[in-house]
């Protein structure tokens, strides 16, 4: 999925007591744990982070958020990362990591998490971003629509994927209708 204006990211404010803070410390533990509770599809590990943000680890302060609880205790997690990892494209952000604990889910925390950051996207030079999520995850779909992004269909892989989400019950009614626009 792609947004193409970053710059018009509303703000959404967090239930009490939920807060968001900047990566920090050993927080590395922190975003496996997450994970490994809430992504059934991607196993997490310290190999896994080392993949993903070993090589830009200077980054992570300002690009890696986390959702904590009314204890301080991390309870989700979202990455502003780069959405070109060859750097040919500076404008080109990714919501990268969307995941919140089983227990902390459809509190209404998503979205402010993963709209504040994006805007750390924009604050940080990005124009645009991407990115990838499972057709499986319905209400992770419908969220990031929620948003402003929208699919992406450059591939016959995702023009496929696109087309099989019409099938689906759950699908809020306005990407419901845009899918049916484009493969009518």
């Amino acid at each position: 999925m792609r947004h193409e204006h970053l710059a018009d990211m509303p703000d959404f404010d967090l239930p009490d007591p939920f807060s968001l803070r900047w990566h920090e410390g050993d927080d590395e533990r922190n975003w496996i744990d997450i994970h490994l509770r809430a992504d059934s599809y991607n196993p997490a590990d310290s190999a896994l982070y080392e993949g993903q943000f070993g090589q830009r680890r200077n980054e992570l302060a300002r690009r890696q958020c986390f959702l904590l609880d009314g204890n301080g205790v991390a309870v989700g997690t979202a990455t502003a990362w780069f959405g070109d990892d060859k750097g040919a494209n500076e404008h080109l952000g990714r919501l990268h990591w969307v995941a919140i604990v089983p227990m902390h889910q459809g509190k209404g925390l998503a979205k402010p998490l993963a709209a504040a950051v994006c805007q750390r996207m924009c604050q940080l030079g990005h124009t645009t971003a991407w990115l990838s999520t499972n057709s499986e995850r319905l209400p992770a779909v419908n969220l990031y629509f929620g948003l402003g992004f929208v699919p992406s269909m450059d591939t016959e892989h995702q023009r496929a994927a696109w087309c099989r989400m019409l099938t689906k019950d759950g699908l809020k009614p306005a990407l419901h209708d845009l899918l049916r626009q484009q493969f009518s």
